[in-house]
């Protein structure tokens, strides 16, 4: 039977925020055992078997993972879902066109088939989630790490087949507590997901990056998408004749609004927390991998800044580029400057002398747990460079388009020139390749990248020490001077991998003399040098780096769940579903000033600029605000817009259903302002 229960929808807003939280990601099917109590003193008003239930419908019934690193939520009996703007982004701006500028000027279909098909988006349900650690914990005593995962594989394949059989559902084991947990978690995919409406850029934009991740917050990050399935309701591939999804569960939008600390509950995908790490890897994110990428992301969004701002056209072409990069550098500034602020690597430190006056008080702990943190301590230590190394080649060199580029046809040209061709796995490389030229091209402009590859490799060279460098790449600095400007305009001057026609022309007759062409480029031998010399010197040692500090982080972990017994410890989220509370409150942000929990229209014209990229406002809004034509979503001479809470929240939360005691008006978005940790 199909449920629906009037929720307040809330596309997510996060920011480091390190006042009074409600600290936890918790596991919904253990909220009965671990929060009901506490929910409950909050101000929760529904009985927890209707928050999650593997047994019969529920609000994770409505529960959407959308894509692979966002939440959205089901908001009407026929499949349609709401997520945020820049979570649905992508796919608006893969839609757009010069003559049709979603992004610009928003997009809104008006019957079921102008709603537009959006190929790979995927919409993700979880049917149940079970603890399974009881079949891990004996199988695993006494093997070595590569025992241990090759164990993890078999018992995971064979739990998910059992779950799944007679079923079109999926299933996953996943681990929890750094490995010392095990759960199953059973979805259902569907493939065939269309955009039904955005906004337009200046409302779902809105503050552009200067208020991202920031506090008040005044944007209409919002998007509208609908979920179809085959005529038998489940997942199917993308057809005319598929017809609206029936959802087991859906929330119902409410007009009434919230009250400084109502109760409330984030329920989303949050994608990544490390909330139990040592000092050393706060330190190194503080003082080694924060730094680095935030200074090589400033670099990339001022390119590609100049070259949006130079033409609609370019603008249409790096938009989505340009919102992924500069989403994770605001929140990196954020996050470093919060850590700061709040003395994130003395408190681990103290935390980590309370752990050791713990162990030190009996033999067989100390023998256990005494070299954990001196083992992490030395870890970091000795990788430190090879971790800077990687964050500038993923983030500089890597983030070249042409280099990338070329760093995907690197296994066509290998298979081709081999001594023995493997025709049948080339036929399936040059098809693959074949496909994809024009969407790479649609957003590609040489230009801008020959201005990307110059500034880029300019602070590659400057970050990464000579040792760490191929050797290829040092002649050519040399060859040029360090003039990496000279270099960039040299290699797009003889590089074919630039041109969307030679591309599309050579995939048409590709062969051995094509591979050979391609291995001849200068764009593919800067590419082949870095990925050669990356995979070889860095990627081995940071897979190794990994692999240790897995092992050490696990022991940790089961030691400060021993220290600790009667503490609630949820674990670090991981892209699984959880659910997080707290309360309707402002906050404190520096000495003497105080943020109200809630922001307005007024708000929002305050800080309008006529024309600005970031705080321009559609001619519209504006007119309804002069007239105060709101109809019934006015409050006190104005619109709310957005409030802020106590929940612990981060990235992949983007877009969760927020569930608060009194209802609230969603004229425009309303944010959720919680305590982020990455």
């Amino acid at each position: 039977m199909m449920m629906k229960r009037k929720i307040l929808l809330i596309v997510l807003l996060f920011t480091s925020v390190f006042t009074s939280a409600d600290e936890g990601m918790w596991l919904p099917q253990l909220l009965q055992q671990m929060n009901a109590a506490e929910m409950r003193l909050k101000g929760l008003q529904i009985p927890i078997e209707e928050i999650y239930s593997a047994n019969k419908n529920s609000l994770k019934d409505a529960v959407v993972l959308f894509g692979g690193g966002c939440t959205g939520e089901i908001i009407s009996a026929q499949g349609l879902m709401l997520t945020n703007h820049h979570c649905g982004f992508g796919q608006i701006q893969e839609h757009s066109t010069l003559e049709h500028n979603y992004l610009r000027d928003g997009f809104w279909a008006m019957t079921m088939k102008e709603e537009l098909p959006c190929p790979g988006l995927t919409a993700t349900f979880i049917i149940r989630m079970e603890d399974v650690t009881t079949s891990f914990t004996k199988a695993l005593e006494n093997l070595n790490e590569e025992q241990r995962n090759a164990k993890i594989k078999e018992i995971s394949s064979a739990l998910e087949k059992k779950a799944t059989e007679g079923t079109h559902y999926e299933a996953r084991v996943r681990q929890f507590y750094a490995g010392n947990e095990f759960i199953l978690i059973v979805s259902e995919t569907f493939k065939d997901v269309r955009l039904v409406g955005a906004p337009p850029s200046s409302i779902g934009k809105f503050g552009g990056d200067t208020d991202n991740w920031m506090w008040p917050r005044h944007t209409g990050d919002f998007s509208m998408f609908r979920v179809y399935a085959g005529k038998d309701n489940k997942p199917a591939e993308y057809s005319d004749e598929n017809l609206p999804f029936v959802p087991r569960h859906f929330f119902s939008i409410s007009t009434k609004g919230v009250q400084q600390d109502d109760f409330t509950m984030v329920y989303g995908f949050p994608g990544r927390t490390q909330e139990y790490i040592s000092s050393f890897q706060v330190s190194t994110i503080v003082e080694v991998t924060n730094p680095n990428r935030i200074k090589v992301r400033t670099a990339r969004l001022d390119v590609m800044g100049e070259s949006m701002r130079s033409s609609e056209a370019l603008h249409l072409k790096y938009a989505d580029k340009q919102s992924g990069v500069s989403n994770a550098w605001k929140k990196w500034k954020g996050e470093s400057k919060g850590l700061l602020a709040a003395k994130g690597v003395e408190k681990k430190q103290a935390f980590e002398m309370d752990f050791k006056t713990w162990y030190s008080k009996s033999d067989a702990l100390s023998k256990k747990y005494s070299m954990v943190l001196p083992s992490i301590e030395t870890l970091y230590k000795n990788t430190r460079p090879y971790l800077s190394a990687n964050d500038y080649y993923a983030e500089a060199a890597f983030g070249v388009e042409v280099i990338s580029y070329a760093m995907g046809l690197k296994n066509l040209v290998e298979l081709t020139l081999a001594d023995k061709p493997d025709t049948a796995k080339i036929r399936v490389e040059v098809e693959a390749n074949k496909v994809g030229v024009a969407g790479y091209f649609k957003d590609y402009d040489a230009n801008t990248d020959r201005k990307m590859m110059a500034t880029l490799l300019n602070i590659f060279d400057e970050g990464v020490a000579d040792s760490l460098k191929p050797t290829y790449f040092t002649v050519l600095r040399e060859r040029y001077h360090s003039d990496f400007v000279k270099m960039s305009d040299a290699i797009f001057a003889k590089s074919d991998l630039d041109e969307e026609k030679e591309m599309e022309e050579m995939f048409v007759k590709f062969g051995r003399s094509s591979a050979k062409e391609i291995k001849s480029d200068p764009a593919y031998q800067l590419a082949d040098a870095l990925l050669t010399f990356y995979r070889s010197r860095i990627a081995d040692k940071v897979k190794s780096f990994n692999s240790d500090l897995t092992l050490l982080n696990r022991l940790y972990m089961e030691g400060q769940k021993e220290m600790q017994p009667e503490k609630k410890l949820y674990p670090d989220a991981n892209s699984t579903l959880r659910l997080a509370y707290g309360q309707v409150r402002g906050y404190e942000a520096r000495d003497a000033v105080y943020y109200n929990f809630q922001t307005d229209l007024d708000g929002i014209m305050e800080k309008y600029i006529p024309g600005d990229e970031e705080f321009d406002l559609p001619t519209r809004l504006v007119e309804l605000y002069k007239s105060k034509d709101y109809g019934r979503y006015g409050v006190n001479g104005t619109v709310p817009v957005a409030f802020i809470a106590t929940n612990h929240t981060t990235g992949g939360n983007s877009g969760s259903p927020v569930k608060c005691k009194r209802k609230f008006n969603w004229y425009q978005l309303r944010s959720c302002l919680g305590r982020n940790h990455e």
